[in-house]
């Protein structure tokens, strides 16, 4: 039978190849979106997965959706915690409200769809989760100190939840992409661009499906003696 994945922020950019990717392996898949509803419907008509809305960052919100999509589709074994937003500013000029929209979503919405599935997975001695890092969690980023903080924040958050999921056969690992080829860095000025792309060894941004690869092997049922790890994804720009 096949398994339940569930992508957040799955309907575009690494979630929508993530979401496509696991299709292609086999599992049923569920994507989540949190506002864009015209992306979410094509998405659903072009791939055949369901989309649900709610918000990552709302804990009753990811409850109710959880139970939702088990209702549809059946238990949840496999999440990728990949729903995230940035709110760029340096520290002198950031607000309130910049840094904890983005802790919310990139970090609290990692607690949030766990602690909704993580009693099932215990129960059944099963499961996969993959939260989506990011080089800037790994290297700092200037006025990203919103973003640098929840991206490091979830790298540390796999490490002791991997430890507490282990004898149950749950994994848990941590992807760290580097820069990727998609909307969000294509909205980035070509002058700005160029230089990144200048400090990565491979002379090229990452592709979506490069992470979704990435997320297919760990995901995997014979990926079991894999947990705790973070996969650098960034073409060699930042190596620890």
């Amino acid at each position: 039978m096949a398994r339940v994945a569930v992508v957040t922020g799955g309907t575009r950019g690494i979630g929508e190849a993530i979401s496509v990717g696991l299709k292609e392996k086999g599992y049923k898949v569920a994507a989540t979106y949190a506002g864009n509803e015209k992306a979410a419907q094509e998405f659903t008509e072009r791939t055949g997965i369901p989309a649900y809305k709610f918000d990552v960052s709302d804990f009753e919100a990811c409850q109710s959706a959880i139970k939702q999509i088990e209702s549809d589709l059946g238990p949840v074994e496999v999440l990728v915690n990949n729903a995230g937003i940035t709110r760029d500013g340096v520290m002198h000029r950031m607000t309130p409200e910049q840094w904890n929209a983005v802790i919310q979503t990139n970090l609290t919405s990692c607690f949030n769809m766990c602690r909704c599935v993580i009693d099932g997975m215990r129960e059944r001695s099963f499961g996969r989760i993959v939260n989506i890092g990011s080089i800037n969690g790994q290297a700092g980023q200037y006025g990203q100190v919103n973003y640098a903080a929840a991206k490091s924040g979830i790298h540390g958050f796999t490490k002791a939840l991997a430890q507490e999921g282990a004898a149950k056969g749950i994994t848990v690992n941590a992807i760290a992409p580097g820069y990727i080829d998609t909307d969000m860095v294509r909205a980035v000025p070509p002058n700005v661009l160029e230089k990144i792309v200048a400090k990565v060894p491979v002379g090229r941004l990452g592709k979506a499906e490069e992470i979704a690869r990435g997320v297919a092997f760990l995901v995997a049922d014979d990926a079991g003696f894999i947990t705790g790890s973070t996969l650098s994804i960034n073409g060699g720009q930042h190596m620890y």
